[in-house]
């Protein structure tokens, strides 16, 4: 099958400061991917590249088994931006005319049946809809172009909690009718842990963990013991962050099977967690180390 996403060794530089650098990553089709890391770290980039908005330094990127150029690759690829873009004084209706002008694969029914299904006034400009109102429009008019891929760009950051359960449950029934592929870039981790089957880290311009959310949570432990200064960890077993109190040391671990270890009291790990202690890692440890030895 023809990955949605495939990079290698991408980078991408503004002066002298790598945006994203040596990035390789395959993400399966079909896949509803969550894409995560600090501010800065890339994830606007990566997209950029992969809608071809903007051109590599370095290595190569293909989207649905082709580089990412043209209008025909623009037919097979939604995308919502952060901000959610409109135009203010178009009603909704004048976007979805819009909509079906410049996009040969419109599906108008589609895009008239979402949007009575999110109740929006035809007639009204989007100056005059709320933020979750215009989020949903911008996704209408994403989805009724009948994607293959859907990149969606930070789409619920300035909404309330009611908006972004609104916008969630939609995505879920477009994927589940439609079987788009989608990569979500949010910082909103309980989103991710509800909508994504897939994750992607970035941190410092860098890939530093992918896979299905399944299978990284299985391989990452939390180990609890009285506090050591100095600890061993086994040939395939990797320190992810380590954290200490007077009385305590508390480890993150990546590890290849099962830890049975009576030194340490092992418990499981979740999504917010797991990105959480890759997010804390600093610039200097670059990508993930396997250490043998580690000095607090």
């Amino acid at each position: 099958m023809i990955a949605a996403l495939e990079a290698v060794g991408l980078s991408k530089r503004y002066g002298r400061r790598y945006a994203l650098r040596g990035c390789d990553l395959v993400i399966p089709a079909g896949a509803v991917v969550g894409l995560v890391g600090p501010n800065g770290a890339g994830k606007t980039t990566l997209l950029h590249l992969a809608l071809g908005l903007t051109t590599p330094n370095a290595g190569s990127v293909h989207v649905l088994g082709e580089r990412p150029a043209g209008a025909s690759h623009l037919a097979r690829v939604g995308f919502v931006a952060q901000d959610t873009p409109t135009y203010a004084g178009l009603s909704v209706d004048d976007h979805l005319h819009l909509g079906r002008a410049l996009n040969p694969t419109w599906d108008d029914h589609l895009a008239r049946e979402r949007i009575a299904a999110v109740q929006l006034d035809p007639t009204q400009k989007a100056e005059r809809l709320s933020g979750g109102q215009r989020a949903q429009l911008a996704l209408t008019l994403a989805i009724a172009k009948r994607p293959e891929l859907l990149i969606l760009d930070e789409p619920v950051a300035g909404l309330d909690p009611l908006a972004r359960r609104q916008f969630a449950q939609s995505l879920m029934e477009i994927v589940a009718e439609h079987g788009v592929s989608v990569i979500l870039s949010s910082h909103l981790l309980a989103d991710l842990e509800r909508l994504c089957d897939y994750l992607v880290i970035l941190v410092a311009s860098r890939v530093q963990l992918a896979g299905p959310v399944e299978e990284l949570i299985a391989s990452h432990h939390r180990l609890v013991g009285p506090r050591r200064d100095h600890y061993d960890l086994p040939a395939g077993q990797e320190l992810i962050e380590s954290s200490h109190s007077p009385r305590q040391s508390t480890l993150i671990v990546r590890s290849a099977g099962p830890i049975i270890d009576p030194r340490w009291q092992v418990e499981p790990l979740g999504l917010e967690d797991l990105v959480l202690a890759y997010l804390g890692r600093t610039s200097a440890s670059g990508s993930a180390r396997s250490l043998q030895e580690v000095s607090q």
